[in-house]
């Protein structure tokens, strides 16, 4: 399965390549069959790094699961930030179920958003609204693209698992645990999205 909003860059690759190819063919323009072979490299690439896998989610509401596939780079303040790097399933999952408040779109820097102050980068911030109270989403561009995109609005509710958007060419997802949650998961752990749970509360909710 191709991500949402993905298909108008394949459709421009596409395009180009096969531009390339048809004139190059027409026009015995040497230097355009090697532009064709890069562009047709490039639409591969592109058809596997925009790749949106199922997963398998089981909703708990004593569960806080990842919202991104990567790696855990930083864990302070309650909130937990993993890295997407360009290997990784970039589409975002709601880490748990609830309302979304608001959506906060902050333009922002080009810092490589494995560093920890990324979080002064291009950035969405989402606030959702649960049984165990608010829980903060952040998604933060990375130096490349600085492109997200959101698949959900205010006043959506949503389901843990649940698609919630994408960002492009690496970037980073930070997500704030409420305090009667245990964090499970600890720096340089590999996460996946919708599957892995890393915070867990033995508190009842409503």
């Amino acid at each position: 399965m191709i991500a949402k909003g993905s298909f108008t860059w394949l459709a421009i690759v596409f395009t180009f390549t096969t531009c390339c190819a048809v004139a190059s063919y027409i026009t015995s323009v040497a230097y355009l069959w090697p532009v064709s072979y890069v562009g047709a490299a490039l639409f591969i690439f592109f058809l596997w790094f925009f790749r949106d896998p199922e997963r398998d989610t089981k909703v708990c509401r004593h569960c806080v699961v990842a919202p991104a596939d990567g790696k855990v780079v930083d864990i302070r303040d309650r909130k937990v930030c993993i890295f997407m790097n360009l290997h990784n399933v970039h589409v975002n999952r709601a880490p748990v179920s609830g309302q979304v408040r608001t959506i906060t779109h902050i333009k922002g820097g080009y810092i490589p958003a494995f560093y920890k102050d990324s979080d002064r980068n291009e950035r969405t911030v989402m606030l959702i609204d649960t049984d165990v109270g608010e829980v903060q989403l952040t998604q933060i561009a990375g130096a490349l693209v600085r492109r997200i995109v959101s698949y959900v609005r205010e006043g959506d509710n949503i389901v843990q698992g649940q698609r919630i958007g994408m960002i492009r060419l690496g970037s980073r997802v930070d997500v704030t645990i409420p305090p009667q949650f245990d964090i499970l998961c600890s720096e340089g752990d590999r996460v996946y999205a919708g599957e892995t749970i890393i915070a867990k509360t033995e508190i009842s909710t409503r």
